[in-house]
């Protein structure tokens, strides 16, 4: 059997101009030519270019690649020495290749949220607070909705001081919301409508877009999810109910 240029190029994943280029710098010439002089490649021929190729996906340059293969073609080279040369050389690149999946694993898990900050970085910004702890179980709940996307995209290019000042934002909040309920205002008043109102822009203005009818949701499961429920409960006994109650009815007046 012998093969055209073409033919092999397809089979090898390679260019016609690449297989020229090999016969031209006598890598791999071809073993014979057709009547009307067009290279035609046999089976042997496509054993060294496979040869050729593991070499250059190896980072090897040509001139050393032609060295090994015609060592080995020469006889001058032991086959079994060879392939165990081979073997090192695949066995030291996926290792490296490992490596390297590794470090864009960890630096994925980094990236989660779109919080890459160091250790101290983080400390600093949100204290003994994770605000990563419930990242996987975010993506695996609301990871295919576009506010999740929205929320990934804008966090990714927030800095340190981004993260202080949104921190920031969430402490004052925290304490004027726990200040209101100290003094007895009901979750229907017009305060805490306003403080639910800041709620909710803060959502927009930071992560995403968040109409009226998502936020109660969020209120929603601000009181039946244990976690969230436990979160705002932690700032004052009774909170989550009390915001879920706010939002419920600034969404009514926003729908008015």
């Amino acid at each position: 059997m012998s093969y055209s240029v073409g033919q092999v190029a397809g089979f090898a994943g390679v260019t016609v101009r690449t297989l020229h280029h090999y016969d031209d710098i006598g890598l791999l010439a071809p073993s014979g030519r057709s009547r009307a002089g067009h290279r035609r490649y046999s089976d042997a021929d496509l054993d060294r270019l496979q040869q050729i190729l593991f070499y250059r996906e190896l980072g090897f340059p040509l001139d050393e690649v032609a060295v090994l293969l015609d060592d080995l073609a020469t006889g001058r080279g032991d086959p079994r020495a060879h392939l165990r040369r081979q073997h090192e050389l695949l066995t030291a690149r996926i290792e490296r290749l490992q490596k390297m999946a590794a470090a864009v694993e960890h630096a994925m898990e980094a990236r989660t949220m779109g919080i890459h900050l160091t250790p101290e970085e983080r400390f600093e910004v949100f204290g003994d607070k994770d605000p990563e702890q419930y990242a996987e179980e975010a993506e695996a709940r609301w990871g295919g909705t576009a506010q999740y996307a929205e929320s990934q995209r804008r966090a990714a290019r927030y800095t340190k001081q981004d993260w202080k000042r949104l921190q920031a934002e969430v402490d004052d909040w925290s304490e004027r919301y726990t200040a209101l309920m100290a003094s007895g205002e009901p979750a229907t008043g017009e305060a805490a409508m306003d403080l639910a109102e800041e709620h909710r822009r803060h959502i927009s203005r930071w992560f995403y877009e968040c109409p009226y009818d998502m936020h109660r949701c969020l209120g929603d499961m601000y009181v039946a999810d244990e976690r969230f429920k436990a979160f705002y409960d932690a700032m004052r006994p009774g909170l989550a109910e009390h915001l879920r109650e706010a939002i419920t009815a600034n969404a009514d007046r926003g729908a008015r």
